[in-house]
């Protein structure tokens, strides 16, 4: 008999603050768990924001991880970094890559060049068919413009402290294949096609949250899809899971276990329910009880999966 209940976790010390600067966005992907748009309104007020780089210095926290929605289109999106950086914290850039071709927005590659930012940029296939179908018509070719400009810069070359790395999420109601063996693919292809150079392909498994699970639901393939993450459990990435080191912040301020969470509106057991909170009274992080759940499966199923690609 399959169990569905997640083991009980606690967090680490903090590494990782991953913020949700909005929904906004100028694409609308089928598997998109926070369900984001170019009609969503929501983004962080300018006293949220500002609060990001105190918690970064009083947590010493190394690492900010900027999400969306397209970050990018927030208005403090380039403040926000360059007070980070000068924080000497590493900066992560979760792209969509046609941002960067938006009138408007040609700056942004070489703004994030400048301050030595790791982009991390979605591209589920090397196959424009493919891309398509799940991101919306034209992105592929946007998408490979986007790269073109990012290797002109540096980013991915051999040697350049520029690191860019790609994210695949598969398509339908199936787990991501192996990483390291997919990875060789993509950049045969991609070099191959394109002369496109990138760092690492991060393999991330489609949760079945939001758009996603509504696309699920539409094709019966729901409740199905969720008995396969079960069925998948891996013990030995449970140690390793994105949750046990990071804190996640949405566009209010609210903090949550992971973004995952976040987008399931689950809040955080105990202690701090806010980035002002962490602010005013300094709270004990590590030790506390993680909020898990049944999507939580989605993290350990087969070889793992979290922000950073798979776990084993």
């Amino acid at each position: 008999m399959i169990n569905h209940t997640f083991p009980r976790v606690k967090k680490k010390a903090l590494s990782i603050l991953q913020v949700n600067l909005g929904y906004k966005c100028n694409q609308a992907c089928k598997h998109c768990h926070v369900d984001a748009s170019p009609n969503r309104k929501e983004m962080m007020e300018k006293k949220t924001v500002d609060l990001i780089p105190k918690v970064l210095e009083m947590y010493e926290i190394k690492t900010l991880d900027i999400t969306g929605g397209a970050p990018e289109m927030h208005p403090y999106f380039k403040e926000l970094i360059v007070k980070c950086r000068a924080l000497n914290v590493e900066v992560i850039d979760r792209c969509n890559l046609t941002i960067l071709k938006e009138y408007g927005y040609e700056y942004l590659s070489e703004f994030l060049a400048n301050n030595k930012v790791k982009v991390i940029a979605s591209l589920p296939c090397y196959e424009e068919s493919n891309v398509d179908i799940q991101r919306g018509n034209g992105v592929f070719k946007k998408s490979i413009e986007g790269l073109k400009d990012l290797n002109k810069l540096g980013y991915g070359n051999n040697g350049s402290n520029l690191t860019l790395d790609l994210v695949y999420n598969p398509q339908g109601d199936k787990l991501p294949p192996d990483q390291k063996g997919l990875e060789a693919i993509y950049k045969k292809e991609l070099w191959d096609r394109y002369k496109i150079r990138f760092n690492n392909l991060l393999v991330i498994t489609n949760m079945p949250i939001k758009r996603f699970a509504n696309q699920l639901k539409s094709e019966g393939k729901l409740d199905s899809y969720r008995e396969l993450l079960i069925k998948n459990y891996n013990s030995k990435n449970l140690n390793s899971i994105m949750c046990l080191e990071t804190i996640s912040v949405d566009w209010k301020g609210d903090l949550y276990d992971c973004d995952f969470n976040q987008q399931l509106g689950i809040n955080n057991i105990v202690g701090p329910t806010s980035i002002a909170e962490l602010i005013r009274n300094k709270s004990l992080i590590e030790g506390q009880l993680i909020r898990v759940g049944e999507h939580c499966f989605g993290c350990t199923a087969g070889n793992g999966s979290s922000c950073g690609g798979s776990l084993s």
